[in-house]
């Protein structure tokens, strides 16, 4: 996607690395200013993520025709220049690729924690330390580029990589946690018998072989792996995503027990040097789960509300006004903070039911959307649907909106069923209360994609195939949605 160079911060006087992302020009010739505004907006999100196994984002922006982060610079081997050296002699230790993946879930888990996806897990994104630990490079990235009409100029290379991508991302771009844990697992199956069974000749065979080959056995492969680790790797390449590991903590679970004894790592891992971070984290590996007596003593009770109080009407005017500029330069972590300490006052003061209350509630519910805090917004949508409904009835357009954008958080992290049942009652409850036509296409054509995502080919071929008229008779035979859903109708196939 780009290149990484190494520079220097004069002004703190330390090396940083530099990534460069090209990017082509939209077809007026023009730059694309909503990637940039969009790049640096994901690349917030992801400076957010604090975890030893992801290098620190100091800066980001553009220069000229290239958008640009600046990066903590790491001393390690990439996962892919490893495999390339492996490949001519020798392999990389069961215990030691198992090492590496559990890190790996140890940074994705506080990830998805946070809503994040990474969408382009693969071995050129890991890096090995000579202190053994492991790095995740660039979250963030792939979420940037992946609704832009904007291609790379490097030809042929498609959003995330075909290579590692899961089904359902390369069927119908659908990416949740467990789309990490798919490329996850081809790394591992990669890590351990020393080629990735899935690349193509081309990228549109990498990505049919993701959808269509069945995974094959690891053990036949490699001798001495373990029968679990096999199964393991096998749940984590299964085709639907519901049939894969739940989340990256059961993963790492599974994996210490393969890497309780690590064995030397010549040429990769310093055994000899005494790192200081391997003491940290010998001690902090020793830090174990409260016990339930403690953990109960932790409970808090539920507070009371706060007692009315007088409020200043321009107060809140003016600090719903410092969120939205914060919103309107992407700085939606901050707004959000704003806002939710806003709502603390006025909550207590008017009630949550208040009219200038749910309008902050929505601001709030919207920023923390934006800002990719899809675990506090469904929540937050949630309950605006059901307060909305009780004052201007179900079928008002803020309680479908809410609805919508209710399932559509559960669709990002993953809760797909959750997510398809409840696009499935809002379609037919806007069928019934007679919304715009346009509206209850575009839902039809999100859960046709969704169901493909999910790895139910078969209802989402119906689904699809269905809309294709409807879309036909209301846009025209030349209109794009019509060309979308035409094309995934022929990647699905005619399957029986």
């Amino acid at each position: 996607m780009g290149e990484v160079w190494f520079g220097y911060d004069k002004r703190l006087d330390r090396p940083v690395a530099v990534k460069f992302i090209r990017i082509d020009r939209l077809p007026d010739g023009k730059p694309d200013k909503e990637l940039t505004q969009r790049f640096v907006r994901e690349s917030r999100i992801t400076a957010r993520l604090e975890h030893p196994g992801v290098p620190a984002v100091y800066d980001c922006g553009s220069r000229g025709e290239n958008l640009y982060l600046v990066m903590q610079h790491i001393d390690g081997c990439s996962l892919s220049d490893l495999l390339d050296e492996i490949r001519e002699a020798g392999e990389i230790p069961v215990e030691w690729a198992a090492a590496v993946a559990a890190q790996v879930c140890s940074v994705l888990s506080a990830a998805h924690a946070r809503s994040l996806v990474h969408r382009d897990l693969k071995p050129g994104n890991i890096m090995l330390c000579p202190d053994g630990t492991v790095k995740v490079l660039d979250f963030g990235v792939a979420a940037a580029l992946s609704s832009s009409e904007t291609k790379l100029t490097r030809t042929g290379v498609v959003l995330g990589t075909p290579d590692y991508m899961a089904p359902e991302q390369a069927a119908a771009d659908i990416v949740g946690p467990k789309t990490d844990l798919y490329s996850l697992g081809v790394v591992l199956d990669e890590m351990l018998a020393k080629n990735n069974q899935f690349k193509g000749d081309t990228p549109l065979a990498s990505m049919r072989n993701h959808t269509d080959r069945s995974p094959q056995s690891l053990r036949a492969r490699r001798d001495g792996v373990p029968e679990e680790l096999e199964q393991l790797v096998l749940r984590l390449l299964a085709k639907n995503p519901d049939d894969r590991p739940a989340s990256a903590d059961e993963v790492y679970a599974e994996l210490l027990t393969f890497c309780e004894e690590l064995p030397p790592f010549p040429g990769y891992v310093d055994l000899t040097t005494p790192y200081p971070l391997r003491m940290y984290a010998t001690v902090v590996g020793r830090v174990g789960p409260p016990s339930r007596a403690q953990a109960k003593q932790r409970n808090e009770p539920v507070r009371p509300l706060t007692p009315a109080v007088p409020i200043d009407v321009h107060e809140i005017a003016m600090t719903r006004k410092r969120a939205e500029a914060l919103k309107a330069e992407s700085r939606f972590g901050q707004a959000a903070e704003v806002l939710a300490g806003l709502m603390e006052t006025v909550v207590g003061a008017l009630g949550s039911r208040h009219p200038d209350v749910i309008e902050i509630r929505i601001e709030l519910a919207d920023v923390l959307f934006l800002g990719g805090d899809y675990r506090r917004a469904a929540p937050a949508f949630a309950e605006l649907a059901s307060d909305l409904a009780e004052s201007g009835g179900p079928a008002d357009d803020l309680v479908l909106r809410c609805r919508l954008m209710e399932a559509n958080c559960h669709a990002v992290v993953g809760e797909t069923s959750l997510a398809l049942a409840q696009l499935g009652q809002l379609l037919d409850d806007e069928k019934s209360y007679g919304v715009d036509e346009d509206r209850v296409l575009e839902l039809r054509r999100q859960i046709g994609l969704l169901e493909l995502g999910s790895g139910n080919r078969f209802q989402a071929r119906r689904t699809l195939g269905d809309l294709l008229p409807d879309l036909e008779r209301r846009y025209g035979p030349r209109h794009p949605n019509l060309r979308k859903v035409r094309d995934v109708l022929h990647g699905i196939g005619d399957e029986s």
